[in-house]
């Protein structure tokens, strides 16, 4: 099945397309692009630098997704692009832009992410799978974000802060420091307020694996001790706990980075 273009869609020579794409009225797809198949790009959708959209990843009309980087003086050296994995979706007036050559280049998204309304994506930015990010929230430069991720509108993310998997951002959450995987954060500026106990349920986690998160936890955030005593004495407690570990060796990794904590 080759690709449906709209007689109005402007597709340049080059551009890539696989089986069953559609491309929709007054669409546009650069040069660069690669289109996997069954993509769909919506009227007025746009798709331009050197980017590839696994199959079957939607584009919403009035989204600009490829986008070079906003950065004063960027030059492109033919390095700067951006990847999406399959079944991701850009909703209406997303944009998306490639990473910065300084940095590698390269911005990324993983499968059956859901980019809603308005929403922002900026350079050098890794998305995990599965992440939810709601209407008109903004995502700086250089931002990490593990699997399962859900965040609430009109929340936005500073520049290099990193954001653990299955992790949830409140609505109108400013963050500022690094969320610890399985956290929930609210406020401006945002700041710990428990586990996302509602996202680890409705994924399947143990009970066992709850119960010892939100010990550690706790243990993890009292008031007694250094903050690496407590984290070895989290280990020593919980060791046999996987999602506890990796808690743990998230903090570690990102030991010069401040982090989100409780109020």
């Amino acid at each position: 099945m080759s690709a449906d273009i709209h007689p109005t869609a402007i597709v340049e020579p080059g551009a890539e397309l696989g089986e069953g794409v559609t491309i929709g009225a007054l669409a546009y797809v650069g040069s660069d692009v690669k289109l996997g198949a069954g993509c769909q790009i919506h009227q007025r959708g746009t798709v331009l630098g050197r980017t590839e959209l696994a199959d079957e990843v939607a584009v919403y009309p009035g989204a600009v997704i490829g986008g070079p980087p906003q950065i004063l003086g960027f030059k492109d050296d033919g390095t700067s692009r951006l990847t999406v994995g399959k079944r991701s979706i850009f909703r209406e007036h997303v944009t998306v832009h490639t990473g910065s050559p300084a940095h590698g280049g390269l911005t990324s998204i993983g499968d059956e992410c859901l980019m809603m309304v308005g929403s922002h994506l900026a350079h050098d930015c890794h998305v995990g799978e599965k992440c939810v990010i709601a209407n008109n929230v903004q995502l700086g430069g250089h931002i990490t974000v593990g699997d399962q991720v859900w965040m609430g509108g009109m929340a936005a993310v500073h520049q290099f802060c990193r954001i653990g998997q299955h992790a949830f951002v409140g609505g109108g959450a400013i963050v500022v420091a690094d969320v610890i995987p399985y956290g929930s954060v609210i406020g401006n500026h945002a700041h710990l307020a428990g586990l996302n106990i509602v996202g680890m349920k409705r994924r399947g986690f143990s009970r066992q694996s709850i119960h010892d998160l939100r010990a550690a936890y706790r243990m993890l955030f009292a008031k007694e001790g250094t903050f690496s005593e407590r984290l070895a004495d989290a280990e020593e407690t919980y060791g046999e706990c996987a999602e506890c570990i990796e808690i743990l060796n998230f903090i570690r990794k990102g030991k010069s980075r401040s982090l989100c904590l409780p109020e």
